[in-house]
């Protein structure tokens, strides 16, 4: 590397020392000023030293030029190193962009807003893949294929995935079980949804809300709110009425997170949808949010105390078994959503919840309504506290009818929408 030389300044290929001595050599030997007494000084052409012989100041200029190579090295050394930290924190935020850019598509695709298309389009992947296997026959697929284009264009649920009667079922069982439960309450009759080739993956909120949705239709204290949505409504439908709901005003801030839009897409809703869309439709309900474990071990006790309320007042009379008018209730934690359809109390004052999941086929809920006498089946539905151990819970319970009134007014307090905390 070409050193710069301290008396001329000049850039040298050759060794510092080499070009001092070649260029300014002259320097070294120049005399000073006579002692007086006959001794010739000489000076320093670096420094204001002067030495008494020519031996000891080339050992003097030896020391600068020493000092000043050690200076330029260091000097070298610190621009490379800075050089060299700026490469790599270039190369940090390149790599933190492309993580930061990968984790945006990962949430995208695991959320369903990847553009990757809807309900739709994933029901006739799933299905050509199913005859690709040999699970499925040509002539099925296009029957199928044709049933659920029809679906599409009423907005009606097929049916495919519903199992009914499970609730009658249950209060049989209980009426007979003399085993280990004190006491039990039941929802109102409701049917159960499970995801199909079509919404596997992404489905449950929307088929809790099918849940849902068939019990109040059994209810006649909802036939006016309802008058418009009779039969179950297909999963499109469902996000298409959510739509309508943003439309309306109701929860702007949810409606930007899914840029307005949900038909088409593969995107999970939760609890804010669903009480979007019942408020729509002037049904009362709440948002109630279990944000931290209130129990040992990460448990929620007052979640199950909160539902034993719900489903216990006003049917808090002696029977084992109380059948209650009230509607199911939508539970939500991250990443899954399920229907609680009852709690059970045992003998030992323990609460144990009573769950629909849409991830269970219909096989399995069939099993339901030959219940057998020792009640294995229930394990199914059964959730101890110990059981429901996720960092927070919401739920949204159906309790009555809103007016116009009413309705516009939870509209304008959804655009700061809150849910009620139970600390």
């Amino acid at each position: 590397t070409a050193a710069e030389c301290p008396l001329c300044g000049e850039a040298s290929g050759r060794e510092l020392e080499e070009h001092v001595r070649a260029r300014h050599g002259h320097l070294l030997g120049a005399p000073g000023p006579d002692t007086g007494n006959g001794e010739q000084l000489y000076d320093c052409p670096m420094c204001s030293l002067t030495c008494a012989n020519i031996q000891i100041l080339e050992e003097h200029v030896d020391l600068h030029l020493e000092e000043h190579n050690f200076s330029e090295g260091t000097i070298r050394d610190l621009e490379l190193a800075q050089q060299l930290q700026t490469e790599e924190d270039e190369r940090q935020r390149l790599e933190e962009e492309k993580r930061e850019r990968e984790e945006f598509k990962k949430l995208q695709r695991q959320y369903g807003l990847d553009k990757s298309g809807g309900f739709k389009q994933q029901f006739l992947k799933n299905m050509e893949r199913e005859v690709d296997r040999g699970r499925m026959q040509p002539f099925e697929y296009h029957k199928r294929k044709a049933d659920m284009m029809e679906s599409l264009a009423s907005g009606i649920d097929d049916g495919e995935t519903k199992t009914s009667g499970v609730i009658g079922a249950l209060c049989n069982y209980y009426e007979n079980e003399k085993k280990d439960v004190r006491r039990v309450w039941l929802s109102a009759e409701v049917d159960h949804f499970h995801s199909s080739l079509g919404d596997r993956g992404w489905g449950c909120g929307y088929r809790n809300f099918q849940m849902l949705l068939s019990s109040l239709l059994q209810n006649s204290f909802y036939n006016d709110c309802l008058r418009d949505t009779t039969l179950i409504p297909s999963i499109p439908k469902i996000q298409s009425m959510i739509e309508d709901a943003w439309r309306e005003g109701f929860d702007p801030l949810g409606a930007s997170h899914f840029n307005n839009r949900l038909h088409g897409s593969k995107a999970w809703i939760g609890a804010c949808e669903i009480y979007s869309l019942l408020t729509s439709l002037r049904i009362k309900c709440q948002i109630i949010d279990f944000h931290k474990p209130t129990g040992p071990m990460g448990t929620h006790p007052r979640l199950f105390e909160w539902i034993l309320h719900y489903y216990s007042k006003d049917n808090d009379g002696g029977a084992k078994v109380v059948c209650t008018s009230k509607p199911p209730i939508y539970l939500q934690h991250q990443g899954h959503s399920r229907t609680v359809v009852g709690i059970e109390e045992k003998k030992n004052k323990s609460l144990c919840l009573l769950l629909f999941d849409p991830g269970c086929s219909s096989q399995q809920m069939q099993k339901l309504l030959k219940q057998n006498s020792d009640g294995t089946g229930l394990k199914l539905l059964r959730k101890f506290v110990g059981s429901l151990k996720e960092k927070q819970y919401q739920i949204v319970a159906v309790d009555g009818v809103l007016s116009l009134e009413e309705k516009a007014a939870r509209c304008g307090a959804s655009q700061v929408l809150t849910s009620e905390k139970i600390p």
